[in-house]
């Protein structure tokens, strides 16, 4: 039920107490603080950054899990998993907007830049709602691979890369048509298919590579965005999890929530530079700027 804060170079500087089992974060807008979605507390955690300690709640549904920002900061987007919801909570009044029904378990949210758009997966259902955030409703449904769960778009803004997690695979979907136009196959050398589990990923900061999770196989993988194909496979922690890189893309931070620890990866020679501990089930890695 902490916030963990380290160095560039994985040293521990402090740790703040939040909500219970928190799981997604983001920056506001200017940094000043950050907001952490606790799903045993079924609330988001306002964190003043420069205090350094818990400033308010915003009450959420039951078991939230990940969220996205409107591109203003005003509006956050939750996906709700006990309640099969995207919740729409205004940052100011602390006060739900409204729901769109989802399928079971939903996950992974992302917001349009634009912010007309929402996609949201559904564990059990094995899609991407498509939603149009001024109708309030679900426009299309994406079939995808086993258990999505995280997002990540292209630069450009063409494609729609989804985890999944049952599947040992990514889903690149056109965003033009919105359909499934190509899925990539992760093996690593000793473990089953039913081992390698991607959930979460993170783009370099200069859009070349996509780097993938692959959980309980303890392995980060490094995808070329162009070609789709695997350039390379680090070793890292148990059940690698959430990704993070520095600004300069330089370093990439993986959250190993089965062994309680973080590997930090130089990202030029693909190797693990140092693991460090990084408290109990690490969800979510936040880099500031």
């Amino acid at each position: 039920n902490k916030i963990y804060v380290f160095s560039a170079a994985g040293e521990r500087q402090a740790a703040i107490d939040v909500c219970k089992r928190p799981r997604d974060m983001s920056f506001n807008g200017d940094g000043s603080q950050i907001y952490v979605v606790c799903g045993d507390s079924n609330a988001m955690g306002v964190v003043d950054v420069a205090g350094g300690k818990l400033a308010g709640t915003v009450p959420l549904g039951e078991s939230p899990e990940m969220f996205d920002l409107s591109p203003d900061g005003k509006t956050a987007y939750v996906s709700v998993e006990d309640d099969s919801v995207l919740g729409a909570y205004d940052m100011a009044s602390k006060k739900p907007l409204f729901e769109v029904k989802t399928g079971g378990e939903p996950e992974g949210v992302l917001i349009t830049p634009d912010g007309k758009t929402a996609y949201v997966t559904s564990e059990v259902a094995n899609v991407v709602h498509v939603i149009d955030l001024t109708t309030k409703k679900v426009t299309k449904n994406i079939k995808v691979g086993k258990r999505p769960r995280r997002f990540v778009m292209s630069p450009d803004g063409s494609e729609l890369w989804v985890t999944n997690e049952l599947d040992a695979t990514v889903s690149v979907v056109d965003t033009k048509t919105h359909t499934e136009k190509q899925k990539i196959k992760f093996e690593v050398k000793g473990m089953r298919p039913a081992d390698i589990t991607p959930v979460g990923m993170a783009i370099s900061p200069d859009g070349k590579s996509m780097w993938v999770g692959l959980g309980r196989a303890n392995h980060v993988a490094e995808v070329d965005v162009a070609s789709k194909a695997v350039k390379n496979q680090i070793l890292v922690g148990k059940r690698a999890w959430g990704l993070g890189f520095t600004p300069d893309g330089k370093t990439l931070f993986v959250a190993n929530g089965l062994s309680d620890d973080m590997t930090l990866i130089d990202t030029a020679s693909a190797k693990a530079i140092r693991t460090v501990p990084a408290g109990r089930v690490p969800h979510t890695i936040l880099v500031g700027k």
